[in-house]
């Protein structure tokens, strides 16, 4: 089994998510995308979050539009609130899979430009594949800015048409030009002012958030 990570607050979770997995399962022959909804993400902890029930909710209302995703409580809210790290995820992800299953790690790629600020960002490379959602007009060769030079080496570059860099033990693969251009702060400023959403989220999910009067 290809299995990718793909983390986030979900907040809710919208169209720009789904494409960006849909095109990284197809692109890369996946057979699972795990969304996992973040109860504590650490570099959001002073924010007003919505509860973790109704998040987690709207992932799997709409993990039901493709068989390949399936939502996951890797992050689940815990009693102490401690902060929720990816390398957690990832090593529990990895312990839980067979021994010939194949894990990657989905992210977009602003957020992976910021990966010297995650914990033991180092060991999370060696760790784990990655593939990083690029978006249009960003220039790829910035990715390599932000990994050390001891880890990315002077392998396959994100030049040509293989967009994919070779690590110290493991992958690193850009998924070019993911039109997306929505967000979740965008979605609930919208409602807070009474715009609609539709065609940002799911139907079925514009629906939940109705039903249950969120981001009034």
């Amino acid at each position: 089994m290809k299995t990718v990570l793909f983390g986030g607050t979900f907040d809710p979770i919208h169209i720009g998510h789904l494409r960006a997995a849909k095109a990284a399962a197809r692109k890369f022959e996946l057979d699972r995308v795990l969304f996992v909804p973040a109860a504590h993400p650490p570099h959001k902890l002073r924010d007003r979050l919505t509860p973790f029930p109704h998040r987690f909710a709207m992932v799997a209302l709409a993990c039901a539009s493709d068989p390949r995703f399936v939502p996951s409580l890797l992050q689940a809210p815990t009693r102490d609130e401690r902060p929720q790290y990816s390398i957690t995820s990832v090593r529990a992800a990895k312990r839980a899979l067979g021994a010939k299953d194949h894990l990657s790690f989905l992210v977009g790629v602003d957020a992976f430009l910021d990966l010297p600020h995650w914990k033991d960002y180092r060991r999370l490379l060696d760790l784990v594949d990655f593939i990083v959602v690029s978006r249009p007009g960003f220039d790829a060769r910035q990715i390599r800015s932000v990994l050390p030079a001891d880890i990315a080496g002077r392998g396959s570059d994100v030049y040509g048409q293989r967009h994919a860099i070779r690590l110290r033990r493991s992958t690193l693969r850009i998924l070019p030009e993911v039109n997306a251009p929505v967000a979740s702060r965008d979605i609930r400023e919208a409602i807070r002012a009474r715009r609609p959403i539709t065609g940002l989220v799911p139907p079925i999910v514009e629906k939940y958030i109705l039903k249950e009067e969120l981001y009034r």
